[in-house]
């Protein structure tokens, strides 16, 4: 396809879908972004941290050892979207041992191998599967011997469960509760799950739901909803995890000790790149703007970092008796009368197939076609370009072991970004 642009005028939208809340909410959705591009803010307060590109990977690597120094060329990029198979409703997709899986939104885990996609997990039986609600989250301990499903329970509210692989499948009998909390509402789940850069286990939990964050609590120190977790998922004390002792409220005075991050409204997807440790989400707005985040591994990945959410909608002013003065401003945002409703955050390309496109951060929106990609330089947004214009209902992002990227449609299709 010939390249369309992103600029601060706005894009040339090629399909639009206007939103309102609740449509903007869950598992979710641009029109072909428009927009406006903002630097980075003030990192809210917090102690000193070791920047998070000199940890370990869940590869054995370090950031180092895989950090690109040639910046992308979206005017180069040509790819093609490769359907490589097609599931019920799927969410997330995960690699382990080489081997990709898929979750889908009604509770099964399936592994794609040779030949038909084969069954590993089935907890149907425990998973309420209704608009935002389901299995929303899939991730594997970074030795592959352990599976973590972060799912809404039959009685809607939100559990995280770590399961023993035993071969290639899950042991149903080995099922171990690591989270419990109780949801307000139906929406705004978020449920992303994923291990950091650190080997540590990242939660992303939205504000509860409902519309315009009613009971604040995307600033409440007090409370999961609106918030990024890190724990360690290992049992420790009597309790089924461990507080990681770096985390910036670790000794629960100031805020529960699992926050890593505050002020997120629903973040549906959020990412490390694996060469850097920069941590990315993808903030689903509520009425008008739709924003990504961006926090480099050299200002903490995230820790303790405050963005904002509900005293700022994006960089826009939101629930007046709401105070963020620290917010760490989008790196990245577009507005509802510009096409899209709903953002679904995306990942850091990485792989070797499309050497131009390496360093992008793709994205998409579940109600716009399309996979946008993302270029910063020096803290800012150099480039953006719409590099597909397939598929829709965009519900996730997913790499495989080689850095190659995943598009997961609502409606069904799983996709491989290749070249043209």
């Amino acid at each position: 396809m010939g390249r369309t642009f992103l600029t601060a005028a706005g894009l040339l939208v090629l399909t639009a879908c206007s939103g309102s809340d609740d449509g903007a909410s869950g598992p979710i959705p641009p029109a072909s972004p428009p927009v406006t591009e903002t630097t980075l803010g003030a990192a809210a307060s917090a102690a000193p941290t070791t920047s998070a590109a000199a940890a370990t990977t869940a590869a054995g690597t370090t950031a180092a050892d895989t950090t690109a120094t040639a910046r992308p060329n979206l005017d180069a990029v040509r790819v093609a979207l490769t359907e490589i198979g097609t599931f019920e409703e799927p969410v997330a997709l995960v690699d382990r041992r080489g081997t990709l899986h898929v979750a889908e939104k009604s509770g099964r885990v399936l592994a794609l191998t040779q030949g038909e996609p084969r069954v590993v997990l089935d907890m149907t039986d425990l998973t309420r599967s209704s608009g935002e609600q389901g299995l929303l989250g899939l991730a594997f301990s970074p030795d592959g011997a352990l599976m973590y499903v972060s799912y809404t329970d039959t009685d809607g509210d939100s559990r995280v469960d770590e399961y023993v692989m035993e071969g290639d499948e899950a042991d149903p009998a080995s099922r171990r509760e690591i989270l419990f909390l109780d949801q307000p509402y139906p929406n705004h789940n978020g449920g992303h799950v994923a291990f950091g850069p650190d080997g540590l286990l990242y939660l992303g939990y939205g504000d509860g739901g409902s519309g315009g964050d009613p009971q604040r609590y995307g600033q409440d120190p007090g409370t999961w909803l609106g918030k990024l977790l890190r724990i360690d998922p290992r049992p420790s004390g009597g309790q089924p995890y461990t507080i990681p002792p770096d985390n910036p409220f670790a000794d629960g005075s100031l805020a529960l000790p699992e926050i890593w991050s505050t002020g997120l409204r629903n973040p549906w997807r959020f990412s490390f790149d694996p060469a850097t440790g920069d941590l990315w989400i993808g903030d689903v707005g509520q009425n008008a703007v739709e924003e990504i985040d961006l926090v480099s591994a050299a200002d903490g990945a995230g820790r303790g970092t405050n963005f904002g959410w509900s005293a700022f909608e994006g960089s826009e002013p939101f629930n007046d008796d709401e105070d963020a003065p620290d917010q760490w401003a989008p790196i990245y945002e577009y507005r509802h009368s510009d096409g899209g409703c709903s953002v679904t955050g995306g990942v850091v390309y990485r792989g070797s197939a499309i050497p131009a496109l390496r360093g992008a951060y793709l994205f998409g929106d579940y109600c716009s076609p399309g996979v946008v990609a993302l270029v910063v330089d020096g803290g800012q947004v150099a480039d953006a370009a719409l590099i597909a214009e397939d598929p829709g209902r965009i519900s996730s992002f997913g790499t495989d072991a080689g850095g190659e990227v995943y598009v997961l449609s609502l409606s069904g299709p799983v996709y491989r970004v290749d070249p043209a």
